[in-house]
């Protein structure tokens, strides 16, 4: 997945120039012109391009003393969040923050899905994997506090803040003007529906989404990888080392993986249970695809009436599981919630 910006369009020339005035190294591409500022973004994969407009809203920024513009990489586990945030700090001058409440903390990092150091390309990350997981539980508004210091020191070095992560009580909890830790912004019951909360900062929100069926099977197929990659032996030293007995670690030991293979590795079960296990590992991966973007709908115009941008990468996801003999999906149509 590459995320491209195109010259080509009257309306689509500056859109990340709110976001990129005064970085050290600006893009050789990057025009800017007087009309309202956008760009066009694809999503590529093997045989052709998905393009849609998106646009930077100031009037949705609070008019606070912070003056540090952040893109916000969010979506569904499994939908190429962390590709998509190397591909534009590989752009652009940037370093990326973590938003993701499991891979805040140090240790299984294939069962949580960090992104490799080799893939990371050279490129800066805070909050991946810093924090001792026998700390405690990272609560929000302390995520809050330390993303916004990371936010500040990027900024400080004239580098773009990429806030990338499918934790959105962490993203809601960093980005909203207010933040009530005793308040679930995701409540069910919430009536805030199209009152906007304002932000703390100047936000580009894309929201990188991939058809259901496409993401399921693609999850399904992530987690056969994970455990040919390792995962299984990384949860058996996990298991077998001191101090790792339940409630040691209680934010790790959230990370879907470690609940399911426990009792096997304690217990001394066989095939049947392993089997089991992984068929968990994957029907709990897809419930929190689903829950996730529930969420996404409560940032967006369900809640927040944040200015989500859709990034379809269902081509791009279609094409890593190879096509065989899928019938082309009708695209859905892109753009804000």
């Amino acid at each position: 997945m590459r995320i491209l910006f195109s010259k080509s369009g009257s309306t689509t020339r500056a859109f990340l120039s709110p976001f990129l005035q005064g970085l050290e190294r600006p893009a050789a591409t990057s025009k800017f012109s007087s009309g309202h500022p956008s760009v066009t973004t694809a999503v590529e994969s093997k045989s052709h391009r998905h393009h849609l407009h998106l646009f930077y809203h100031p009037q949705r920024a609070c008019s606070g003393r912070r003056k540090e513009s952040v893109v916000v990489i969010m979506g569904a586990t499994g939908t190429g969040k962390s590709k998509l945030s190397i591909d534009l700090a590989t752009r652009f001058p940037s370093e990326v923050v973590n938003a993701d409440k499991i891979q805040v903390y140090r240790g299984l990092d294939i069962t949580t899905n960090k992104i490799p150091l080799a893939e990371r390309l050279g490129v800066p990350h805070h909050l991946l994997g810093e924090l001792d997981p026998a700390a405690g539980e990272l609560p929000a508004a302390k995520f809050r506090c330390m993303a916004s210091s990371a936010i500040e020191r990027i900024a400080a070095h004239r580098r773009l803040p990429v806030v990338a992560g499918g934790s959105n009580s962490f993203i809601h909890a960093l980005l909203a003007a207010r933040h009530d830790p005793r308040v679930d912004p995701f409540a069910l019951g919430d009536r805030r529906r199209g009152r906007l909360e304002r932000l703390r900062y100047p936000c580009c929100f894309l929201w990188v989404d991939v058809e259901a069926a496409v993401l399921a099977e693609h999850l399904d197929r992530r987690v056969e990888e994970m455990v040919a990659g390792g995962m299984v032996g990384e949860l058996e030293a996990y298991f077998a080392a001191e101090g790792a007995e339940p409630g040691r670690h209680p934010g790790l030991e959230k990370a879907i993986g470690v609940m399911e293979f426990r009792e096997l590795f304690q217990k001394g079960k066989g095939t049947a249970e392993y089997a089991a296990a992984v068929a968990a590992i994957k029907a709990n991966t897809r419930r929190l695809a689903e829950e996730q973007l529930r969420k996404i709908g409560r940032l967006g115009e369900g809640g927040c009436g944040w200015a989500l941008q859709r990034v379809d990468a269902t081509a791009a996801v279609e094409a890593r599981l190879g096509g065989r003999g899928r019938r082309r999906r009708r695209r859905r149509g892109s753009g804000t919630w």
